[in-house]
């Protein structure tokens, strides 16, 4: 059915497709539920979008509603997950294709699942991706610029986000970050029962959690709710926020705050999200950041370690942006934060898709400011990824930090023509410091 889609597809003239995108993704979506007989029904289906942390969350929201001792079922753009079997998604898409996803959800229904956490973007929403499944709740972390080339622009890409609350039932429930500028949009988006999240607590109903004892460290995170201490080993104050989403979900499925705070606490890191490949005496650091103001809060956390730890310690940043016409005004924010935070600046590739690569380490070079320091020695350029990890792990001394971003845990470059590379950014590192007997890789 999927392949007969297509081909119609292929068969019609562009301008005729544009018309009919609409009515094309939506009938797609729909012949996949029929196919699999409606799986979602035999769920309770929970999506979490937003421009960043959902992949976290996920993660998070995954151990939490896994404490109600029933089979829980997820997907985002690190894995697929039903119950305790794990497999990684290699697909290079967050939100896979309707009938991928429904036959995901079909699994679920057989293993025997309760709950079914799905990651839902903004992309796979204007594709009719989500049309076909009875979403019980929705989580919104938080919204930035992004995608803007493809929705149109922020309005477009806002409006996305936003149907997947406007569609949920009266009885469902919006998890919605109130510490976001536009919490007010999602609140108001919806008629399913509001449980708002945020650093002053989290509400339900007319119950206030009280959040106290806030302590962001350098090696994790704690706090008290309602007299609960819940620790985490996320890293940075960013995670905070996807923290008290999760317990935001546990709390509104009747889960006691204890199994809530023992769930939270079995998530030790989640892959290439500030994940450490080294610790010392040169810290090594594989982080996912692909937006400006997740990148600035990697770099800002790391480098208050650095300094933390040693006066003199640089922080070295291993940088690219996505090619193939995606966001390309990030390019320049990236390099005017790089300057701001990093001590040394090495621009390489990382996912130029049709354009010149060195077209794009170009734009990032635009927003380093000509007179500052990583425009002399401190900044170059090394096309090879792989190359560019190796120089800066070489450059490193005692307690320098090298921080690489971009991909994360993804298992591609991608290139041009859709070609894929094999690629992981923590074994190049981790095989790169094999060489150097002064650093020892944490195992994989």
């Amino acid at each position: 059915m999927e392949t007969l889609f297509r081909k119609i597809k292929t068969l019609l003239p562009r301008p005729v497709f544009r018309l009919l995108q609409k009515p094309y993704h939506f009938l797609l979506a729909y012949a996949a539920a029929v196919i699999y007989w409606f799986p979602g029904r035999n769920l309770t289906v929970i999506g979490v979008t937003g421009t960043k942390g959902k992949t976290t969350v996920v993660a998070l929201v995954h151990e939490v509603l896994s404490a109600s001792d029933m089979p829980v079922m997820s997907a985002s753009s690190l894995r697929f997950r039903i119950g305790a079997i794990e497999t990684q998604n290699t697909l290079k898409m967050t939100m896979p294709g309707r009938f991928f996803i429904q036959r995901l959800l079909r699994r679920a229904v057989t293993a025997g699942c309760r709950y079914a956490v799905l990651e839902v973007t903004s992309q796979g929403i204007a594709q009719c991706r989500h049309r076909g499944i009875p979403f019980a709740g929705a989580v919104m972390t938080n919204v930035a610029p992004e995608h803007i080339e493809s929705h149109g622009g922020f309005e477009p890409y806002l409006r996305a986000k936003l149907d997947l609350f406007w569609r949920l039932p009266r009885k469902g429930a919006a998890i919605i970050n109130r510490d976001d500028p536009q919490w007010r949009r999602f609140s108001a988006a919806t008629s399913a029962h509001k449980i708002f999240y945020g650093k002053d607590g989290i509400t339900i109903g007319g119950k206030q959690w009280k959040i106290t004892d806030v302590a962001i460290e350098k090696d994790g995170m704690m706090f008290s709710i309602a007299g609960v201490a819940v620790r985490s080993a996320l890293l940075g104050a960013f995670n905070f926020s996807n923290v008290l989403a999760a317990v935001a979900v546990g709390l509104s499925h009747s889960i006691a705050l204890e199994r809530i705070a023992t769930a939270i606490a079995r998530v030790t890191g989640v892959p290439g999200r500030m994940e450490f490949v080294a610790r010392g005496p040169v810290a090594v650091v594989v982080d996912y950041a692909h937006t400006p103001d997740s990148l600035e809060a990697v770099y800002a956390f790391l480098s208050k370690n650095a300094k933390r730890k040693t006066k003199n310690a640089k922080l070295i940043c291993v940088l690219g942006a996505a090619g193939g016409g995606r966001d390309m005004w990030k390019r320049l924010a990236f390099g005017k934060i790089a300057a701001k935070y990093c001590d040394e600046i090495i621009l390489t590739n990382e996912d130029p898709y049709d354009e010149d690569p060195m077209m794009i380490l170009a734009d990032i070079e635009t927003g380093i400011p000509t007179n500052s320091k990583q425009q002399t020695a401190a900044l170059r350029t090394i096309l090879d990824r792989g190359e560019a990890i190796k120089t800066a792990l070489g450059s490193a001394r005692s307690g320098d930090t090298v921080v690489i971003t971009g991909k994360g845990a993804e298992p591609w470059i991608m290139g041009p023509q859709g070609s894929k590379l094999p690629w992981d950014d923590r074994a190049v590192a981790r095989e790169a410091l094999d060489c150097r007997a002064s650093i020892t890789p944490i195992p994989s």
